[in-house]
Parts: structure tokens; sequence; C-alpha cells
């Protein structure tokens, strides 16, 4: 007669480690922040940077800052989003805004110009740029011998085939630049790089260093912004225009 069988114990056999589940678009987004660049996330989806830690952030209309990119360092990362533009400018700018437009006299009136500070967020563009062709390239093909980053004319609506991701190879099914709620990159930051000394800062006034100046750039911001206003008062049927007055 056999036994009973002898039962099969878990310390029997050597422990298997469970599967790693593969890191979805956002966790590999949130790393690359915070790996390559060091700038702070915000818990949540979708991603988010953290404003008023190593930069603050003009929000303009397109227009007004595709004038003021003039104004702005070879480093000077600048993001799009749809018809908005959003450029990083020195952290504590946010603060410094209010005074800085009453002083240039634009304090009266009302501009499309929003400052994002210490404590706020902006949604994480994707980590690529814009090409001289409007084609949105990945992060590690971004700056290709002889390859420039290129401008997106105000208003344009150019269609960005798939392309691969800069972490998996997997492609973005992106639609028009910045629309649909999609931030990208016109200037992308660059890992490695102090992010700080090339933003535009209001010590830059009248100083020797190599940043550029917060002044110039708010008065051209803020010049186009009124410009924006005007056209679009004018483009208002008489009804409408005389209400508003």
């Amino acid at each position: 007669m056999f036994g009973a069988p002898h039962p099969v114990t878990a310390s029997a056999s050597p422990l298997v480690p469970l599967p790693r589940r593969p890191l979805d678009e956002s966790c590999r987004v949130r790393r690359w922040y915070e790996r390559e660049l060091g700038w702070p996330t915000v818990p949540g989806d979708p991603v988010r940077l953290a404003v008023g830690v190593r930069f603050d952030v003009l929000d303009v209309p397109a227009e007004a800052g595709h004038a003021a990119l003039r104004h702005l360092g070879p480093g000077s990362p600048v993001a799009v989003r749809g018809g908005r533009m959003r450029l990083l400018v020195a952290a504590g700018s946010a603060e410094e805004l209010p005074g800085l437009l009453e002083w240039l006299e634009w304090g009266t009136l009302a501009l499309d110009l929003i400052a994002i500070g210490a404590g706020g967020f902006m949604e994480a563009p994707v980590p690529g740029l814009v090409d001289g062709v409007g084609r949105l390239v990945p992060r590690e093909n971004a700056l290709l011998p002889g390859q420039r980053a290129g401008l997106v004319p105000p208003g344009a609506a150019v269609t960005l085939p798939p392309l691969a991701g800069p972490f998996t190879g997997r492609p973005f099914a992106l639609g028009p630049v910045g629309s649909q709620g999609a931030a990208v990159w016109l200037r992308p930051p660059e890992p490695g790089c102090e992010v700080e000394a090339s933003l535009p800062t209001l010590s830059a006034l009248g100083g020797g260093g190599n940043a550029p100046d917060l002044v110039r750039l708010v008065d051209t911001v803020a010049t186009h912004c009124h410009r924006v206003r005007l056209r679009r008062a004018c483009a208002q049927p008489p009804a409408l225009r005389t209400q508003g007055q």
C-alpha cells in the first residue's frame, strides 16, 4: 500500500519574482524630467511641472511670444500649447511682474499675460521639439547635424505624423502642434545643463552677465498682447464694441 503523498510547501521551490509591469508613458515622462533635468513634478496625471523652484512661467498668446523670442538666449526653453506660448523665466519673476508692468507703464491695461510662480504648475510638454517644417522630433534625434529647431507660425495647424517616442520607440499619436491639449517644446531644455543661467531675469538689467533681460522681454510681450487685444476689438461688430466700452 502506498503512503499518503507529501504536501508540497512554498519553501520547496525558490521564490520567483513577479514580472515587472512596464512603465506607462506618463511615468517615463516624469522620470525624464526628474532624472535628466532635475525638475520637480507634481503628483498625479497628467504630468505637471512644479513652478517657482527652478523657473517661473509667462503664459502669453503665441503671437506675442513669437515676437519676444529674440530677447531669449539660445538655451531658454519655450513651450507651446494651442494658441498659447509658455516662456520660462527666472524663479521669482512672477512676483516682480506687477511692479515691472507699472514701471513700463503697462499696469493700467488689461493684458492677456499670465505669470505662474511659486506654488503653481504647468503641464509637462512632450520631451521633444518642433523642427523647421513643423514636425515633432524625438528627444534622442533632436539635435542632428545641420538640424535646428524651427517655429510654427502663429495659428498654424501642422499635422504631426506618428514618430518614434523619446523613450520606448513607440509612436506618439499627436495631432496638430499644441492642439488637443498637448503641449510641446518649441525650444526644449537641455539635459545636464543648468537652466537658471539661460533664463530671463530682472537682475540682468544693466548687468554684465549673459542672462537675457526680463525687462525687454516683458515690454515686448506686453506690446504685442496689447496689439492682439486691439485687433480683436476691431474685429468685433460695432454693437459688441459699444457694450465693451
